[in-house]
């Protein structure tokens, strides 16, 4: 879904368990508003909701905003079509979740490694 070339002005995905709204906006380029009105618009986008409502998104959840973001706003997709498309790659989706993590580890491994050689 994420074309490297899009992917590369976004940055590296923490190794977090959770993140706030806040850091989901800046880590994908999204305002917080347009992040609430994504949950009511796709069905796979469901953040874990604790005190006070408070919305907390895994990894998965980065991954997906950032494919429905890439979906939208560089391939042009409505968000009925970014909908029809998400649901229509349930198999594709689950390799390009894993190609994101593999390219988020191997650039979090090439960090490590520039780290060390210094």
């Amino acid at each position: 879904m994420l074309e490297p070339s899009n992917n590369n002005e976004l940055a590296a995905i923490p190794n977090k368990r959770y993140f706030t709204i806040g850091e989901v906006s800046d880590l994908c380029k999204v305002k917080p508003h347009v992040l609430r009105y994504w949950e009511q618009e796709f069905p796979q986008l469901k953040p874990v909701k604790r005190r006070g409502n408070r919305r907390y998104y895994q990894r998965h959840d980065v991954i997906l905003i950032r494919q429905i973001r890439s979906l939208l706003y560089d391939q042009g997709y409505t968000i009925g079509g970014a909908r029809q498309q998400l649901s229509g790659e349930s198999a594709k989706e689950d390799t390009s979740q894993s190609q994101q993590i593999i390219k988020q580890v191997r650039v979090e491994l090439e960090e490590v490694l520039k780290i060390l050689k210094q």
